[in-house]
């Protein structure tokens, strides 16, 4: 199962659109917040797929959680944008989160810098801003045996 992660798109439509078109075998999108609009549309093309969202602290209108926890492929994931536990400044507050929400996975945004750990037991990703020069986003594949492999890739420069 491969699961496409994308946030901070920022009324970038055509990063999106790109990083979506090179993960087409992904079933599930999710977008860690600040392109509320992206992901309406994501929720409006990508028919087939699973898209999830949460709110960003830009998504001033946004009808979506500030969190999710969700089940994918028998492995829990924690998602949130990351502005409300000061994810400029500290994983702490998002691991004991996600810890408490007995998570494998945490997906966050906020920051603008793509990043992908191993830490004591929980996979960390943010997949950067998918938006302008240098945007990046992530994916995650979950093997048939359990198995999870997290990969950031940077958008060619258009």
């Amino acid at each position: 199962m491969r699961i496409l992660v994308v946030s901070d798109t920022h009324g970038d439509f055509s990063s999106l659109s790109r990083a979506v078109a090179a993960q087409p075998k992904a079933e599930v999108i999710i977008h860690c917040g600040d392109g509320y609009e992206q992901y309406l549309f994501l929720k409006e093309t990508q028919a087939d797929k699973t898209v999830i969202g949460v709110r960003g602290n830009c998504d001033w209108t946004a009808k979506l959680p500030n969190t999710e926890t969700v089940q994918v492929a028998g492995k829990t994931i924690f998602i949130t944008h990351g502005h409300l536990y000061n994810a400029k400044f500290t994983f702490m507050n998002m691991i004991y989160t996600a810890r408490d929400e007995k998570a494998d996975i945490l997906l966050f945004g906020h920051t603008h810098q793509a990043v992908t750990e191993y830490y004591d037991g929980l996979y960390l990703m943010n997949p950067g801003s998918c938006h302008g020069y240098g945007a990046s986003y992530g994916f995650i594949d979950i093997t048939d045996k359990g198995d999870i492999v997290t990969q950031i890739v940077k958008l060619d420069k258009r």
